[in-house]
């Protein structure tokens, strides 16, 4: 039997890092040229894909990989202050117990990831971690990661927060689990037809099976 490959996005899924982008995005905006998000703005957000953000922020295209850039820098220094998703530890520490192979692909720097993994005792449960940067979706980073690993598409299950995960696992034809507890509301994600979708890490147990 082929073992299972469950490849989880960081930001928002694993880690509970939304305030902290959103705080670190609302100071660089005048650098940046896009507006500040207000409370009632991050609602709306919630329930847009990574285009119409985009477009409703006004930012330029050519801004965008060295905003992400800076915003790497920034969260660096507060990814010591940063919690796991409730019930996220419990949940990935039994999937690796059960057999599956764990991996991170993530549009976050990797040695943001691995430290903040080591904060809180899970780096020995992940195979692997894959940083890249992708304006709209992760298809190209997954392919890669599939053919570097010689991992079968239909062993993999995705599990992520936002519209753009869901999209980007389609294009790769692997399964997705959209997780509501991220970036993206429970109605944006399942306008998107995931696999599954999920409203606690414990469900996750389940539809893996």
């Amino acid at each position: 039997m082929t073992q299972k490959v469950i490849i989880f996005d960081f930001d928002g899924t694993i880690a509970d890092t939304v305030d902290a982008l959103v705080t670190i995005a609302n100071r660089l905006a005048l650098e940046f040229g896009y507006i500040q998000i207000s409370a009632d703005e991050l609602k709306l957000l919630r329930n847009l894909t990574a285009r119409e953000i985009i477009k409703y922020s006004g930012i330029s295209l050519f801004k965008i990989p060295f905003l992400v850039k800076k915003v790497k820098g920034e969260l660096k220094n507060k990814i010591k202050d940063l919690e796991p998703i409730s019930g996220i530890t419990a949940t990935i520490t039994e999937l690796e117990r059960q057999g599956y192979r764990l991996g991170i692909i993530t549009s976050n720097s990797q040695e943001n990831v691995i430290e903040f993994l080591k904060c809180h005792g899970l780096d020995y449960l992940f195979e692997f971690i894959h940083s890249g940067v992708t304006i709209f979706g992760k298809t190209t980073i997954i392919n890669n990661v599939l053919r570097q690993r010689q991992i079968k598409p239909q062993t993999v299950i995705y599990v992520g927060d936002e519209t753009r995960d869901v999209d980007a696992a389609k294009r790769a034809n692997i399964q997705v689990v959209a997780v509501t507890w991220g970036f993206n509301s429970a109605e944006a994600l399942a306008r998107e037809k995931p696999d599954f979708l999920i409203h606690h890490p414990s469900e996750l147990l389940e539809v893996v099976q």
